[in-house]
């Protein structure tokens, strides 16, 4: 219950109230929401008077929760059509705004207001909740999408919505606000700030869905997982809203960004201009492979969304590498490089030659505007090269596509016959060592002119740059020449989730587009 004074003896009655309610909910449910109705309309009324009180607002606020909770649990439905409630004074007429679009119909959901549950844990040290009017809640799809791959969402919705309730007499509206789309309501005629809860909705949906559990098996079995590789946005698309793109790294999951989407979301100009994304993938394929598949999906988002925003990428470690093959302009180096010849004059078929093409002839991405690179190793990192990383190397299977590559068809297609040869297909370790050839390759190959980059570094809190590392690259790797800012953070390789590096990303999103 709200837990400040009572402005006025109405308002005290009102708090009385919704107690005895909460105390005879489960026995009569209808009755209670007509009570929890009347507690609503009671704030609201003095709302009217004094849109300011913070008191009266809290009590409403409250009083709808509590509307919402005793609609899921008896369960009753004003979802699809009108709904008689007993009310102390007389029934209410229940009604729901309804909104174009089946995402938008609360009917498909479980809906949870979001002062019922409580959150905490290693990714939600902070609560990022914005005061004003309204309940906000967390609506969980109940049925999985079919379409959630061309329509770049997850499996299962989890919603950040507010609802507010509307009165006219004995006539009561709920509707469901969009907190990403709206900051501002219109109640009594006055224009007052929503209310939102950015944290929880993410929080209930790491808890059901347990993401950060694929890190490792997609590690060592990409193949088993090769459908989690896409896109995904993290709230509805809206075209004037810039979308920023975070990639993560080997071993790792997007739930890695939790903590630094968490911290964004609480930067009022952060939500007006931008939309959040994450690329999915398994890690333990070849990056120039994971860097062909996010093309693909880049190509299809905008093929969804023709006229969305340039995009900002975010990547850290493995995942700065597949963004950086965003914004260079390859062609055909690389196969010549390797071929000694043009990639028509080169004798390789059939499948295994539309992926060496995907993952070695490329040019800068026109839609990408912006990259941050977060703990990246440009030049490789020697652990892909030391015992751990060949240990590691001999457990990741990589998928039958790449696994079957014709070796033997690669190898002879080469002009230099006498240069050292191919002994198998290179995995997701292979790729990062210092000593591969994508690798040195790719570093002699400069980023296209006119896409700002920037970088950021860990020095475990040594302060020794230019001699640091993160404790898995080294400066010297992570380090990159025309970057727009470095900074260097008081962290290990896990930068993503320093409150400096967190500082710094907010930073560079806050410069002009």
């Amino acid at each position: 219950l709200p837990g400040i004074g009572a402005t006025d003896a109405k308002l005290a009655g009102v708090v009385a109230r919704l107690q005895e309610t909460q105390r005879q909910e489960h026995r009569e449910p209808a009755p209670a929401l007509g009570s929890y109705l009347f507690c609503a309309q009671s704030a609201s009324q003095r709302l009217n008077e004094d849109s300011g009180d913070v008191y009266a607002r809290e009590v409403y606020n409250f009083a709808v929760a509590r509307c919402i909770e005793t609609i899921e649990r008896a369960p009753l439905d004003p979802w699809d059509r009108s709904l008689s409630v007993p009310g102390p004074q007389g029934n209410y007429l229940l009604t729901t705004v309804q909104h174009s679009g089946s995402d938008r119909n609360p009917a498909h959901y479980d809906i949870y207001p979001t002062d019922a549950l409580s959150v905490g844990g290693l990714f939600f040290q902070k609560q990022v909740a914005i005061p004003g009017l309204g309940a906000p809640v967390v609506a969980v799809g109940r049925e999985e999408k079919t379409s959630f791959r061309s329509s770049f969402t997850t499996r299962r919705l989890y919603g950040t919505a507010t609802a507010v309730i509307r009165f006219e007499g004995r006539r009561a509206q709920i509707e469901f606000m969009e907190p990403f789309l709206t900051e501002r309501v219109t109640f009594n005629r006055q224009s007052v700030p929503l209310a939102a809860d950015f944290t929880t909705p993410v929080a209930v949906a790491m808890t059901r869905e347990h993401p950060e559990k694929l890190g490792l098996v997609r590690f060592f079995h990409p193949e088993e997982y090769a459908d989690t590789a896409r896109l995904v946005r993290l709230q509805n698309f809206d075209i004037n809203r810039t979308p920023v793109i975070f990639v993560h790294g080997l071993q790792d999951t997007p739930a890695s960004w939790i903590p630094m989407i968490n911290a964004l979301r609480a930067d009022p100009e952060i939500r007006r201009r931008y939309q959040l994304w994450v690329y999915s993938y398994p890690s333990g394929y070849p990056y120039p492979y994971s860097a062909a598949l996010f093309r693909k999906e880049l190509d299809a988002v905008s093929r969804a969304f023709p006229h969305h925003k340039d995009i900002i990428l975010v990547g850290h470690s493995m995942g700065g590498l597949v963004s950086r093959l965003m914004i260079t302009d390859v062609g055909d180096q690389l196969w010549r490089g390797y071929f000694g010849r043009s990639p028509s004059q080169t004798p390789i078929a059939g499948e295994g030659r539309r992926l060496l093409e995907d993952a070695m002839i490329f040019n800068h991405r026109s839609d990408v505007q912006r990259v941050i690179f977060i703990s990246t190793p440009h030049r490789g990192s020697e652990l892909a090269s030391n015992w751990i990383g060949r240990i590691a190397t001999r457990l990741v299977r990589l998928p039958g596509a790449i696994a079957g590559l014709p070796l033997q068809a690669i190898t002879s297609a080469r002009t230099d016959q006498t240069s050292e040869q191919l002994r198998r297909i290179p995995n997701s370790i292979d790729t990062l060592s210092p000593h591969d050839r994508f690798v040195v390759a790719i570093n002699k190959i400069p980023t296209a002119k006119g896409i700002p980059f920037h970088t950021i570094e860990g020095d475990r809190g040594r302060g020794n740059a230019p001699h640091s590392s993160d404790g898995v690259v080294p400066y010297w790797s992570s380090h990159l020449e025309g970057a727009q800012s470095e900074r260097i953070v008081p962290s290990g390789h896990g930068a993503q989730r320093n409150p400096e590096a967190i500082a710094e990303v907010r930073r560079i999103l806050k410069l002009p587009e």
